[in-house]
């Protein structure tokens, strides 16, 4: 049974990829963490991607839960919040499957979510650990060059981070931590974020985007 529906899954993607638009998700989650956080991110991602990158990805972004067969419909899924995150033995299947399959989960720490994700990521990968990306791997040098994450907004004073979880040598989850990222690519007006902080954010975010589609 398991074969079987991995087998679907790449098929859900084979046919996702063939289309001439993409479509994009946010994770809805149980736990009490607000997933609904930062409504106008991924918007605006899409947005800045299709009109600087050349992108035809779907101005619609669909929440979809994390233990719903609909996430193979989506090639990128883009998850935030500030707070606890749980999710159930048949979520940790479906997001594990999601991943092997070739979906790219995105995971963004709004602030308090980093001691409640890296359990449940646990469960999800037992066997692989959430590593830190050094600055000279692929994201970070796509259309725009960094030399590591852009930091959006300040905490509690710490470094920002991005870490991974690599199967068979492919990234198929990327967890940014202390950056505030996607506060980055809200409207302006609602962290008042200065416009070069917010073309960082956009421009990070559009490398993680390509990466996504291109690995």
């Amino acid at each position: 049974m398991k074969q079987l529906l991995f087998i679907w899954c790449l098929w859900q993607f084979s046919f996702t990829f063939s289309q001439e638009t993409y479509h994009l998700a946010v994770l809805k989650y149980n736990g009490g963490g607000d997933y609904y956080a930062n409504p106008t991110a991924l918007p605006n991602l899409i947005s800045y991607c299709n009109q600087n990158l050349g992108t035809t990805i779907s101005k619609e972004v669909s929440y979809v839960e994390a233990g719903s067969k609909d996430i193979f419909q989506y090639p990128f899924i883009h998850m935030t919040g500030h707070g606890n995150v749980v999710f159930s033995p048949a979520e940790i299947d479906n997001l594990r499957n999601y991943m092997l399959a070739g979906g790219f989960l995105h995971i963004d720490d709004n602030y308090g979510m980093d001691q409640f994700i890296r359990v449940e990521l646990k469960k999800v990968f037992p066997s692989n650990n959430l590593v830190e990306i050094p600055f000279d791997h692929p994201i970070f040098h796509q259309k725009f060059n960094f030399k590591g994450l852009p930091k959006i907004h300040e905490h509690d004073g710490k470094r920002p981070q991005a870490f991974g979880i690599i199967i068979e040598g492919r990234l198929v989850c990327l967890y940014t931590y202390e950056t505030d990222l996607s506060d980055g690519w809200e409207d302006a007006q609602v962290h008042g974020d200065s416009d070069q902080k917010r073309k960082e954010a956009l421009q990070m975010g559009a490398n993680i985007l390509m990466y996504a589609f291109m690995k």
